[in-house]
């Protein structure tokens, strides 16, 4: 395989772990995406981000080496009697059932029993290490924490592409203290990049956006960003209300960004024809499953709660993504965790599940919806990256990557 090329503003070739040629005996420090969601008990609900990590760590086991993974997990507060859920041990667990090596897990991130572990691991076994954000150095970026992490390994690996956009000290610190050894990206963010590079430069014409979720203001560069790449933006979820609000339409009470409306009236005049609002609505009386619910199609009358695209919209989108030959998706069309308001989600992802052309989810929640519809793999491309998919696609220069090395650069392996 060719070295992955990032596109656009960060058009440089990187090496990936298809480039690494000795790996037996090497100790491999793989930054994974192991923030997998959890219930109130500790069990993980989805294993979608374990699951596509897979591929690398097979690749470098079967090559000899030893992993040494690490990844956050949720948002730990510092009392250890709050954060037990929190451990690893959980992923761990899914591991084991996934990839059949023996996986040991440190009780600690870094420190003397993590050295020693690491000292004991043996080709082809895994070392997990405790959650990064137990260590305060993690999220300040601490180069003293990342020496640590840099000092227990001889190749380093970035297979984590949901947190490429943050400055972590796992994410770039680490492969800062590691120049001169190899830092490759892992096959999981070498496909990414492929796919996110061949949107942003060559794509299969034409191009369909279709974006929905909450809030306007999520993806404003997003959607400058695309309008000017694709040949139809078609909107959905509750930015719609935000929009229809900036053109003087009735949205009853459904949810919209008020104090946004210039910035969505500014986006109007920018899209023009590309910009598709929904011709109809399915609105609700309250946004339960057993909810009164009516088609309207303009405006939305007093009292009601836009939840869904209409009937008619539904056949209008669903026309233009069959025949696109690239379409990029971000953003439910509407509460579709309540069955009754799922119909445009669902008929979205059966459109593009059933196209011929290049489908692309871009994480979060539409991927979480996809996968739920088990339509999954019948997509092109479902990226494991929510913020990082959004920012990468708006042009934004990741430090994780910058620190990864070029295709060009010679290193010591």
């Amino acid at each position: 395989m060719a070295p992955c090329a990032i596109m656009g503003k960060l058009a440089m070739a990187k090496k990936t772990v298809r480039d690494l040629t000795d790996l037996h005996g090497k100790r491999v420090l793989v930054r994974v995406d192991f923030n997998v969601p959890m219930d109130d008990q500790g069990a993980i609900t989805n294993d979608r981000r374990v699951r596509a990590a897979i591929p690398t760590l097979k690749l470098l086991l079967d090559g000899g080496a030893s992993c040494i993974v690490m990844s956050h997990l949720g948002r730990p507060t510092g009392d250890p009697a709050k954060d037990v859920k929190l451990r690893m041990d959980a992923v761990a667990e899914r591991l084991r059932e996934l990839i059949s090596v023996p996986i040991h897990i440190a009780p600690e991130v870094v420190g003397t029993s993590t050295e020693a572990l690491v000292q004991s691991l043996r080709p082809s076994e895994i070392l997990l290490l405790q959650n990064l954000r137990f260590h305060p150095g993690e999220q300040k970026g601490d180069a003293a924490f990342a020496q640590q992490l840099a000092s227990l390994a001889d190749v380093y690996v970035n297979d984590a592409f949901g947190t490429c956009h943050r400055s972590d000290a796992s994410m770039v610190a680490v492969p800062a203290a590691m120049k001169g050894k190899p830092r490759v990206v892992g096959l999981l963010v070498a496909k990414e990049l492929e796919v996110l590079g061949q949107l942003l430069s060559q794509p299969k014409r034409p191009v369909v956006g279709l974006l929905g979720g909450a809030k306007v203001s999520d993806k404003i560069g997003f959607i400058k960003k695309l309008l000017g790449i694709v040949d139809h933006v078609l909107i959905g979820g509750a930015m719609t209300y935000t929009f229809m609000l900036a053109k003087g339409q009735a949205i009853g009470q459904s949810k919209a960004e008020r104090d946004k409306l210039e910035l969505a009236k500014e986006l109007l005049q920018l899209g023009g024809d590309k910009l598709v609002l929904p011709l109809d609505h399915l609105v609700a009386d309250q946004p339960k499953e057993e909810a009164k619910t009516q088609v309207v199609e303009g405006a939305i009358p007093d009292g009601w709660l836009g939840m869904d695209i209409g009937p008619k919209t539904i056949a209008m989108y669903q026309t233009v993504v069959k025949s696109a030959g690239t379409v990029v998706w971000n953003g439910p069309m509407g509460k579709y965790e309540v069955a009754a308001f799922a119909q445009g989600t669902k008929a979205m992802a059966e459109s593009m599940a059933q196209s011929s052309g290049i489908t692309i989810v871009g994480g979060g929640e539409t991927a979480e919806a996809v996968e739920e519809m088990k339509l999954d793999a019948a997509m092109k491309h479902v990226s494991t990256g929510g913020g990082a998919f959004l920012e990468y696609v708006e042009g934004t220069a990741f430090k994780a990557l910058d620190e990864i090395d070029d295709a060009n650069e010679r290193t010591a392996e």
